[in-house]
């Protein structure tokens, strides 16, 4: 992403912010809401274990996270996060509401890398109390939620019992379908 005199090259740093934020937007997003749209609240927070957590932490988690490092860390916009309480929440907040906070989140974070000058990429800002340059920022996001939307889709798929079938090989080549609404099935609430 650099020329040979090391600046940026604003042609593939632009292309990098856009992956970013059609990964994000386009692809965890809609894996998520898929499996949503098939549990019921109460399987969206339970746990295995203390130690574990649930879906619905998860989407908090992945939430703070992103805000805290593209909204905050470089928008510019105030930190309020609270990490903690992220995996402390018990209650059984409704799947709407929490895909609320989820949308809303993916759309902070998407208009503020949309906003963002791809040239910025190697400056430093200070996220999470560390010096780090904007693309590590971005980077971390973007493998961030595709790890923890992997571990919503592991569970959803356990509670469900269900296969997703975000691809379709029918054809002999992959068709994405995770933006194809499916008709809800398990749903207690």
């Amino acid at each position: 992403m650099t020329t040979p005199a090391g600046q940026t090259d604003p042609q593939v740093s632009a292309e990098f912010i856009s992956q970013a934020r059609h990964l994000i937007r386009e692809e965890y997003l809609p894996k998520i809401e898929r499996c949503l749209e098939r549990l019921a609240d109460d399987q969206i927070w339970w746990r295995a274990n203390e130690n574990s957590n649930s879906i619905g932490n998860l989407i908090l988690h992945i939430s703070g996270n992103a805000r805290q490092w593209i909204v905050s860390g470089l928008g510019a916009e105030p930190d309020q996060r609270e990490r903690d309480a992220e995996f402390a929440e018990r209650r059984l907040v409704p799947r709407d509401e929490l895909l609320a906070h989820l949308r809303k989140a993916v759309s902070d974070i998407d208009r503020t890398l949309e906003g963002f000058a791809a040239e910025r990429l190697l400056e430093q800002f200070r996220i999470q109390g560390t010096m780090t340059t904007a693309l590590a920022a971005i980077l971390h996001v973007t493998e961030h939620f595709s790890m923890h939307t992997g571990q919503i889709i592991l569970l959803a798929k356990m509670l469900a019992d269900v296969d997703f079938v975000f691809y379709d090989f029918s054809s002999g080549k992959a068709v994405y379908t995770w933006h194809e609404p499916k008709k809800s099935v398990n749903r207690k609430s």
